[in-house]
């Protein structure tokens, strides 16, 4: 989700969900370690439970970024094995890790005894022509051996040459019941599905085989989807905010970043699918797209595009 889940974009998604664990876009080690700091890790209180996911292959610069995730208040590390994109294999890391589960070991085990917080793992059922379950399982033991109880699993592999990534995301097709093999191969890890799922009816079915559902693209074009996920899937009963209560009470939080020199487009952009769906969609969108840009665009562009859903 590189460019897409910022901090405005999560605390946004926090509006919507209480109990939704939250990550970060991929962030790598070298960013952290020598890049600005505060622009890579800096969230809001309100964003708890957040996952920060990082991008790397060095265990000892993983541990120092482990540890000054610590200092942020993050809730979770997530080392990022699945990203198939061409500068994230240039710089030896994302997918092309799972051809050496020995190394992604070893950086999970830097991790795990650099931080007490958990340190999770996302990856792909496979890459390339290493697809067979067997080396797979191989991946999955040998990490876990290193400290990792949680894998969030995308349930395609990935072609590292050959495809674009937005093909990595569709054309190989989707195997949940790979996924599903590895929770009663591994019933004592934590296994959660990533991949394709577009509804809280279909997280709820996979729910029965693996202990969690990662929503990603479907949540960020149709975030209106996470309003009813506590109710649905964490029992909790609290009103639900209509989309329009939902901008209104976003208002506080843009009016503070607007004066603290955010562009009005930087959070505007994350809640264009507000309205995925209903009357007045298009309307919002447009008036969003078309204005939001403009230099000293205000809060008063948020609720003119409101007038066109009543």
């Amino acid at each position: 989700m590189l460019d897409w889940t910022d901090r405005h974009c999560r605390y946004f998604h926090r509006t919507l969900s209480r109990h939704a664990l939250l990550y970060t876009e991929m962030v790598t080690s070298g960013a952290i370690l020598h890049g600005n700091r505060d622009r890579h890790l800096q969230f809001s209180l309100m964003e708890h439970p957040v996952a920060l996911q990082l991008g790397g292959s060095n265990p000892l610069e993983l541990a120092e970024c482990a540890k000054i995730a610590v200092d942020y208040g993050y809730d979770e590390i997530n080392l990022n094995v699945g990203c198939p994109s061409d500068r994230v294999q240039n710089g030896r890391f994302g997918a092309c890790l799972m051809a050496e589960p020995e190394l992604v070991a070893e950086c999970v085990a830097a991790m795990h005894q650099a931080v007490s917080m958990p340190v999770t793992v996302k990856s792909r059922i496979g890459i390339d022509d290493r697809d067979s379950y067997e080396e797979l399982t191989r991946f999955i033991s040998t990490v876990a051996a290193a400290g990792c109880e949680t894998f969030i699993v995308h349930a395609r592999k990935a072609w590292l040459s050959g495809l674009s990534p937005k093909q990595n995301r569709d054309v190989p097709p989707l195997r949940y019941d790979v996924v599903f093999q590895l929770k009663q191969d591994f019933p004592t890890l934590r296994i959660v599905i990533n991949g394709g799922i577009n509804s809280l009816d279909s997280s709820r079915e996979l729910l029965a085989h693996v202990d969690g559902v990662m929503l990603g693209r479907e949540v960020y074009h149709n975030p209106y989807l996470l309003a009813d996920v506590d109710r649905q899937l964490f029992n909790d009963e609290h009103p639900i905010k209509s989309r329009q209560e939902t901008v209104l009470a976003l208002l506080p939080y843009i009016d503070e970043q607007l004066q603290q020199g955010v562009r009005l487009h930087c959070i505007a952009r994350h809640i264009l699918g507000l309205f995925h769906g209903v009357d007045g969609a298009r309307a919002w969108r447009r008036h969003l797209s078309e204005n939001a840009t403009r230099f000293g665009a205000g809060s008063q562009v948020i609720l003119d595009a409101l007038e066109f859903t009543v």
